[in-house]
């Protein structure tokens, strides 16, 4: 299942997710990892989930993050909820582009079983409607 958290710079987005994360982490039997760009939210993750930089391998674009993605859940298939901050940094502002990844994502999604949790930072009326489609709002 494909979750986002949407809103303008500001709005409070990725505090949402912070707590998130740590509520999965402590009620889940599986494991939790979240990816963000940098390594802003060292100290606001817990311990029990794992804290993925991705700039630390260079994602650049929605391919490189599915990679990543693909990659995080077939090395560890105890991988209940995997969380991205800053996705539009990571993949690209143009939304279609956004669109076609969480079409893909959909699909490796409900073969894993695995849940996903973005932050998307815009306007939620400039997002289209295959989006909505695929995700849902949270």
């Amino acid at each position: 299942m494909i979750k986002l958290i949407i809103g303008n710079k500001g709005s409070g987005k990725t505090k949402k997710l912070i707590d998130l994360v740590n509520t999965t982490a402590e009620s889940t039997k599986g494991n939790v990892v979240c990816v963000e760009k940098g390594d802003t939210l060292t100290y606001n993750i817990t311990h029990k989930a794992r804290l993925i930089d991705a700039e630390a391998y260079g994602i650049c674009g929605y391919s490189e993050l599915y990679a990543l993605l693909c990659g995080i859940h077939s090395s560890n298939h105890d991988v209940t909820d995997i969380f991205v901050d800053a996705t539009l940094r990571l993949g690209s502002r143009n939304y279609d582009e956004l669109a076609a990844f969480l079409e893909r994502l959909s699909a490796a999604a409900e073969e894993s079983n695995t849940n996903y949790i973005f932050t998307i930072s815009c306007d939620e009326s400039a997002l289209p409607a295959k989006v909505f489609e695929v995700a849902e709002k949270i």
